[in-house]
């Protein structure tokens, strides 16, 4: 595709030799309901590079769910490949996938997924407990990550005693202790009010610059999806469109000058 291949040759220029993250070779993903067979994802074929922000958009039944769930190895494919960091993830049996994203992956939900009877500061330390990481390593991790999201001041908060943006906040903060390679986020925002997801776009775009990680983010929200550096548009399992939102902001700030 024209798009990808001027976008990459856009970060060559600004970053040397780019790593490619994730490739998306072909991906079909069918399901059989009764008689008929639905084609959830249709042939996608993509690239995402290191340190990019990455916004997947599409109506509800787009197949933008479902090409998220294939990205993390939530799902199988019917059909292609995802090779994320080197790693074919469709030939990985069920113990492999859970090694692999417990290793490269941080994950942000739009419930928050918090624990109720733990404070944000423990919340953003659990991963690391699953890792056998000792506790007084991921205590100080987690505090370095609260302050890293503007939650110092919210350590020993509850979930119960924080706001939905402060309980994203903790969602993001949480996705980056375990250092990940690649950041999943699906509807991030989808339970918070537009200010407020104003607000927790503008620190996901943040971060993603600051600690150079890779976020790929599903949405339905277009204006929402600018915040991206790049928007894949899916419709019907297929990729229709591939915007480049920083071409875009350059543009616009030559027409400033």
């Amino acid at each position: 595709m024209f798009l990808e291949v001027s976008c990459k040759e856009n970060l060559v220029k600004k970053e040397g030799a780019v790593e490619k993250v994730i490739e998306v070779k072909n991906l079909y993903k069918l399901y059989r309901v009764g008689e008929s067979v639905v084609r959830a994802l249709n042939g996608v074929d993509f690239t995402v590079y290191a340190g990019e922000f990455c916004a997947i958009v599409g109506t509800s039944g787009s197949g933008k769910s479902t090409l998220l769930n294939m990205l993390a190895g939530l799902e199988k494919p019917t059909k292609g490949e995802i090779i994320i960091s080197g790693q074919h993830m469709e030939t990985l049996n069920e113990d492999g996938l859970v090694k692999f994203r417990r290793e490269n992956v941080g994950f942000i939900f739009q419930s928050f997924h918090l624990i109720g009877t733990l404070n944000a500061v423990e919340n953003v330390a659990l991963p690391l407990s699953f890792r056998g990481e000792a506790r007084t390593s991921r205590m100080k991790k987690a505090d370095k990550m609260l302050d890293l999201v503007n939650l110092k001041k919210h350590k020993k908060h509850l979930p119960n005693q924080m706001s939905g943006g402060q309980q994203q906040r903790v969602g993001v903060a949480r996705a980056l202790v375990v250092n990940p390679k690649i950041i999943f986020a699906d509807e991030p925002t989808g339970n918070l009010d537009s200010h407020t997801s104003e607000e927790v776009m503008r620190l996901m775009q943040e971060v993603v610059r600051q600690q150079k990680k890779t976020l790929v983010m599903v949405t339905h929200d277009d204006h929402l999806a600018a915040y991206a550096d790049r928007v894949f548009h899916i419709i019907d399992g297929e990729i229709v469109k591939i915007e480049d939102n920083r071409k875009k902001r350059e543009e616009k700030e030559h027409e400033t000058i």
